[in-house]
């Protein structure tokens, strides 16, 4: 029974944080489990096949509360399902681990630019104006982003999210709303491509079965907090946990000692804090000026 509950508040929690910025189911739930003692395989092989669950009911969610731009998700799921088939069928023969310090970096730097960008935004109107972005950018964004959500154990939302984030002028709540229901598409590739490669001996059905059932309780809430969150608050919070989660993967990847990790994620929490603070007091301010002004 505690084992039970356990893995319904890892699903629960992971979920939340991913269906209200758009990334880090994987990362939270597989950190969650090992914290508990789980073996890494077994751990890697649940999550993956409860996120089929998981980003089926987080998808209907967001679209249920008007956060999906259904036009980007059909141009994002046929390349990032095909990226994510690949790259699970032939993990074992990728350098995934020699290429993620690598994108980790680019997109640190996309987070703090995220982070900039909406805490200096002039007005929240300017991202209301959503700037539709071409086959172009769309199918390479997506073959990248599931290659490495298959073979660097997570990537979809990290890479998504804060590159279709960067663009000016998007909307961040149909960001969020349309890489996680685009995900699922994602998650279902790369669970057939990791089961035909591997297969189901892995699996403990238990532990997916109560993943996916914190998952859904957990996927309407988060869709639900990206409706009626400000577009810049989430926009910062965003920026904050690209921030973070890839700067521990660099931290691992350069084998820093571990005596100095807190330090470093002290400094970025600190950081992320205020730079929240500031989004708020910004937020009040504009509400003021438009109350006088009307």
């Amino acid at each position: 029974m505690k084992k039970l509950i356990v893995f319904i508040i890892v699903g629960f929690i992971a979920q939340l944080i991913d269906g209200s910025l758009g990334m880090a189911y994987g990362v939270t739930s597989t950190t969650l489990l090992l914290a508990f003692g789980i073996a890494p395989a077994v751990a890697s092989a649940s999550v993956h096949l409860a996120e089929v669950v998981t980003t089926a009911a987080s998808g209907a969610s967001h679209l249920k509360f008007g956060n999906v731009d259904r036009d980007m998700v059909l141009k994002l799921i046929i390349p990032g399902s095909i990226g994510a088939f690949v790259g699970a069928c032939f993990l074992s023969n990728l350098p995934g681990d020699l290429i993620k310090p690598y994108i980790s970096a680019f997109l640190l730097i996309l987070g703090l630019y995220i982070i900039y960008r909406f805490l200096f935004l002039q007005s929240s109107k300017e991202t209301e104006r959503v700037q539709k972005m071409s086959n172009k950018q769309l199918v390479p964004l997506g073959l990248l982003a599931g290659f490495f959500d298959a073979t660097g154990g997570g990537g979809w939302g990290p890479i998504a999210t804060p590159v279709l984030l960067a663009k000016k002028g998007v909307e961040a709540r149909k960001v969020v709303g349309t890489v996680d229901t685009s995900e699922f598409a994602v998650a279902v590739s790369a669970t057939l491509g990791f089961f035909i490669s591997l297969g189901w001996e892995e699996v403990n059905w238990f532990w997916v079965g109560t993943l996916m059932l914190g998952g859904i309780i957990a996927a309407p809430i988060a869709a639900w907090i990206v409706r009626i969150m400000p577009s810049h608050l989430l926009g910062v919070l965003v920026g904050g946990l690209i921030v973070l989660t890839n700067a521990r993967t660099l931290l691992h990847s350069w084998n820093v000692a571990e005596n100095l990790y807190m330090v470093v994620y002290s400094i970025i929490i600190a950081g992320w804090v205020f730079s929240v603070w500031w989004a708020i007091r910004n937020h009040k301010k504009r509400l003021i000026s438009d109350h006088l002004a009307s």
